[in-house]
């Protein structure tokens, strides 16, 4: 299998944090999104979604979007499931994986992406082109916000996103905190303290390097 992605991608982020997680070994193929080549002839043939990551399996066949890939690995590699054992466990970190992607990753993407000067006409990613809504920005913030205030408040009691154990929610979500850190000026407030012991706690395991 090779696994498409660009190192300064989020998404493929995930997907390399989850690949670490399993003990995968998968050929990494860099797709450099600064000089567009995501939009490459070559790279639209793998993915015409233009879009990183894109997973090939040996037989030719390519999966896009990083959740799916991130739960194809996971079965893949059968031992050590980030996404639960029993119907319960799966139901609750699918719940958590979910919410942190649209509640907290999809906020922190729609604000960058409509904010950006190197991103005009470019304010959705994929193949298509679209408007910047810069009035979009402020209400990203806002949702970024409200959703660390809601994961403070699910850790308070747990000590990891969907409970006892390290899962593809706290995968997901990791990434949706580090890249409004880093892209959009947004760390985790002081006072919410169950949210930064979290963070500070996944983020020193090996795979959040990936």
């Amino acid at each position: 299998m090779k696994l498409y992605h660009a190192s300064g991608s989020p998404n493929s982020r995930r997907v390399r944090m989850l690949i670490a997680e399993k003990g995968l070994a998968i050929e990494l193929i860099p797709v450099d999104l600064a000089t567009k080549q995501q939009f490459s002839e070559s790279y639209r043939a793998i993915n015409p979604r233009a879009v990183v990551p894109a997973l090939v399996l040996d037989d030719g066949t390519t999966i896009g979007e990083a959740p799916v890939i991130m739960r194809y690995l996971d079965e893949v590699g059968a031992q050590n499931s980030l996404f639960g054992a029993t119907p319960q466990e799966k139901a609750v970190v699918a719940m958590w994986e979910r919410r942190a992607e649209l509640e907290g990753f999809a906020a922190v993407m729609e604000g960058v992406r409509n904010a950006a000067t190197g991103l005009k006409d470019r304010a959705i990613s994929g193949p298509h082109a679209y408007a910047q809504i810069p009035q979009l920005v402020e209400r990203s913030k806002q949702r970024v916000a409200n959703f660390y205030e809601d994961l403070d408040k699910q850790l308070a009691s747990v000590p990891f996103v969907a409970g006892d154990r390290f899962s593809a929610a706290d995968i997901t979500a990791l990434a949706a905190v580090d890249f409004a850190t880093k892209a959009f000026s947004m760390p985790v407030p002081d006072a919410h303290a169950a949210l930064k012991r979290w963070h500070a706690a996944v983020s020193t395991r090996p795979s959040a390097t990936a």
